[in-house]
This record gives structure tokens, C-alpha cells and sequence, in this order.
């Protein structure tokens, strides 16, 4: 049940025969298909190298760290052409499996996202390191020193899917924080990941730190994902990256503790005092300028005694966004304006396309309670100029990033000053919003003595 609902949410339109295992880079490669017996034994091994790897990455200084970083950066700037002609071969294969366009977008690599993933790296190795940040300390009555600092996790693992970058994101960060990687970037990018992970791994090999670092079970297909999902105790935390099926899939499968990254159903909240050009301009950033991606806004909630619902609503047209808007808004808008009737499944929908969903309120009472009727709890903005009401929206408006008067493609770890992101968490345990590297790290209590014992 667990592999059919993978295959079913990886949605790549690969057939069963393309998952089989296919060579990779790294000693974890298999030529042959193997029984379910063999597959758990490879993986198995998989993390019993990462969980070695990983005790060797907790030791290591921010200078050897950082090494490996600006080394996988210049490695991928040489193998550019390497990486974009598997890539090409990926989005060529997707292409002919009806791979959506959003997908196709996210698994789509270019010289110049090859060149955001180097910049990226670069501002990673520029960042302080976590490891062994003191979070609280204290000297007790008794004599006793207490310090509570940030560790590795261990052996990191994610399983995402048609996201090459994420390959290098999570890998970075992994890296900079300590930890060992094992990665599943599933069927669609198998062939810019197999070229990725070699890069990783002989980068890291370059600065004396171990290949085994960062490993891949792409080659077990969905067996070895379901073996990930089940390896308790040999890997440390599990973070799922995709859509809604993918995540779901994972949550409720893993035996792995999971941090969970959420579906970005957004909403924008003009009210009556925002200003026209502002509104303009954001919501055309907001979802035009990636729209395949989390933080793009999903529903626009437009106050009744607001002017800029035309200039808004004529310059997402002109953009070429498809705005399903509720009966109110139809009659405010001028006929010049195409529009069609929303529905409930459109207050839920997150769209990855040209498509606004766009209802009018009468209160930010009103836009606060469609928000918590719809919100998956990943980004919400208010376009104000009342100090007042954005001061309401932040403390009531319970999701894991609240924006005034920006665009909403801000909630991302490079754009937040994280260097890059493992992904978006809307749960609240541990981590929520864009995970960087402290929440790839958990905590450790130091306690020391001069012989004290307990009364």
C-alpha cells in the first residue's frame, strides 16, 4: 500500500518499469533489481555508512565545513553542462509522461539556477555555525554549570520529488550543520540527481570529509523509500518535500519522527488603506513571479470599502492570471475584466499556476476567518497602512510566516537569510517556517561538576 501511494504521489507519470534500480554514483549502487529482503539490506547499509559518516561530520570545524561547501560550488560551476544535459533528459521525460507544468518547472534546472545554487552555498559557508551554540546556561546553587547547546541531528534523510535543487539545498545545509544526508529526489529528476550526488560526494572526498555524507537510495526506486520511512533508530529525522499526497504519504507511513513540510494555500489581505501601486505591485510579484512554487498567493481577500480591486484585477489579467472570484467581486468589476465563479474547492486549492482565487470581505474579522477556515498555515500578508490593523492581522493570523506589506515570495531560507532552506514546516513542533540551519540541529545539556552528588 505504502510503495502505490508513493508512486501515486510522485504524480511523474513514470511507469513501474522506469522506477526500477538504475546505477548511482557512490558504493550503494545496484545493477539488478533486488527482492524486498535485499532492497531493506542495501538501505540498511545505506544509513549504517551515514550514521558513520555523521559522527565524523559532528567533529568537524567550521573551516573544514565550509571547505566542503565552497567545493561542491566550484564543482558544480565545472560540471554545468554535465548537469544541465541530464536535466534535459529529465524534463524530456516528463514532458512525454504529461508531468505538469509547475512540475515541470521545479524539476527544470538552468545556468542561471545552477548559478543560484553556487551563490547559495557561498552564503552558506559565509553563516555562523550552529554547532555548539550556546542556547542557556546557568550555575546552580550547588556549584553545578550548566549549558544547553545546539548538535548535529545525526543522519538526516528526505524524500521529496522533481526538485533537483533540493538535492544541493538540503545537502548544504546538512553539511554546514553537521549532519550526514540521505536523499530520495525520486523518479522525475533521477538523472540530475545521480549527476548531483557524484558532484556531493567527490567534493567532499576533495577536502578529507566522507563521501558517505551524503548518499542516495534513488536506485531502490519506491521500495527504498519505503525502507527509509521504516529505518527507526537508523535515521534520526525524515523531511518530506512536495505535494500534498507525497507529504501526507510520508507523515502517515513513517515510523521515522518527520518534520513536516506544508502545502502554501497563501492568502493576501488588502484592506480599505492600502495604497494602489503597493497592491499592484505585490500581488503581481506574489503570483506571477514563480507561480509553481509554496509562497506564491493562492486567495485574494480584498476589503468592500477598498478602491484598488479594478487596477488590481486588470493588471493580474494583463499578467495572464485566471481569477476565480466570488459574486461580490464579479459585480465590482468592471465587464472588461474576464473572470469566472469560484467555488469552495477554490478557497482550498493551491493552484502552482496563473490562477487566483479572489473573494470580498467586510471586516479583517472576515479575512482573519476565511483565513483560518482555508489556511494550510504557511504564509498570510495584509497590504495596510493602518498601523493598528496590521498589529491585529500578525497577533491573530495563527500560521507559520505573517507578512505586512510585502510580497509573500519572501518566505524562503535564502530570502530570509538563511543561506537556503531544508523547507517551509507548518507544523509547530521544533520547527516552523523556513528550516535553515538550526533546525538542523537539536540540543544537548552539559553539566559540570566538582564532585557534587544529589541529597
Amino acid at each position: 500500500m505504502t510503495d502505490a501511494l508513493i508512486h501515486a504521489a510522485e504524480h511523474s507519470g513514470t511507469t513501474a518499469a522506469q522506477e526500477q534500480p538504475v546505477p548511482a554514483a557512490g558504493p550503494e549502487s545496484a545493477e539488478a533489481p533486488l527482492s524486498a529482503a535485499g532492497v531493506e539490506s542495501a538501505v540498511h547499509a545505506i544509513t549504517d555508512r551515514a550514521r558513520l559518516a555523521a559522527r565524523r561530520m559532528a567533529t568537524a570545524n567550521r573551516a573544514w565545513k565550509d571547505r566542503a561547501l565552497r567545493a561542491v560550488g566550484a564543482a558544480l560551476q565545472e560540471n554545468v553542462p554535465a548537469i544541465l544535459a541530464a536535466n534535459a533528459m529529465d524534463v524530456q521525460r516528463g514532458k512525454a509522461n504529461g508531468t505538469s507544468a509547475a512540475l515541470l518547472d521545479r524539476l527544470t534546472l538552468t545556468e542561471s539556477r545552477v548559478a543560484g545554487l553556487v551563490a547559495a552555498l557561498e552564503n552558506l559557508a559565509g553563516l555562523p555555525d550552529p554547532v555548539g551554540n550556546v542556547v542557556r546556561g546557568q550555575t546552580l546553587p550547588n556549584g553545578l554549570r550548566l549549558r544547553q547547546v545546539n548538535v548535529p541531528m545525526g543522519v538526516v534523510a528526505a524524500i521529496y520529488e522533481a526538485r533537483p535543487n533540493v538535492t544541493v539545498d538540503i545537502a548544504g545545509l546538512a553539511l554546514k550543520s553537521g549532519n550526514a544526508v540521505i536523499l530520495r529526489g525520486g523518479s522525475a529528476a533521477e538523472a540530475t540527481n545521480q549527476v548531483l550526488v557524484r558532484i556531493l560526494r567527490e567534493a567532499l572526498e576533495s577536502v578529507g570529509l566522507p563521501a558517505d555524507a551524503v548518499q542516495t537510495v534513488d536506485q531502490y526506486g519506491r521500495a527504498g523509500a519505503t525502507v527509509l520511512m521504516k529505518a527507526r533508530g537508523r535515521v534520526d529525522v525524515l523531511v518530506p518535500r512536495g505535494g500534498r499526497d507525497l507529504i501526507q504519504t510520508v507523515v502517515t507511513n513513517s515510523a521515522v519522527p518527520v518534520i513536516e513540510t506544508g502545502e502554501g494555500n497563501v492568502h493576501i489581505f488588502i484592506d480599505e488603506s492600502a495604497d494602489e501601486n503597493m497592491a499592484v505591485e505585490i500581488l503581481l510579484n506574489a503570483k506571477t513571479q514563480r507561480p509553481s512554487v509554496c509562497n506564491t498567493v493562492e486567495t485574494l481577500l480584498v476589503h468592500s470599502g477598498s478602491t484598488v480591486l479594478p487596477a488590481v484585477a486588470s493588471a493580474l489579467r494583463s499578467a495572464g492570471v485566471r481569477l476565480h472570484v466570488d459574486g461580490r467581486i464579479s459585480a465590482a468589476l468592471p465587464a472588461t475584466v474576464e473572470t469566472e465563479p469560484a467555488t469552495n474547492a477554490d478557497w482550498e486549492t493551491e493552484y502552482m499556476d496563473l490562477d487566483l482565487a479572489v473573494a470580498m470581505v467586510d471586516s479583517l474579522d472576515e479575512a482573519v476567518q476565511h483565513i483560518r477556515t482555508w489556511s494550510t498555515g504557511h504564509t498570510e500578508a495584509i497590504l495596510t497602512n493602518s498601523l493598528a490593523n496590521a498589529e491585529r492581522f500578525i497577533a491573530e493570523v495563527d500560521s507559520a510566516a505573517v507578512i505586512v506589506n510585502a510580497s509573500t515570495r519572501f518566505t524562503d531560507g535564502g530570502e530570509l537569510g538563511l543561506g537556503a532552506e531544508v523547507g517551509i514546516s507548518t507544523q509547530k513542533l521544533h520547527a516552523r517556517g523556513p528550516m535553515g540551519l538550526t533546525e538542523l540541529t537539536t540540543t544537548k545539556w552539559i553539566v559540570q561538576g566538582e564532585g557534587q552528588v544529589r541529597g
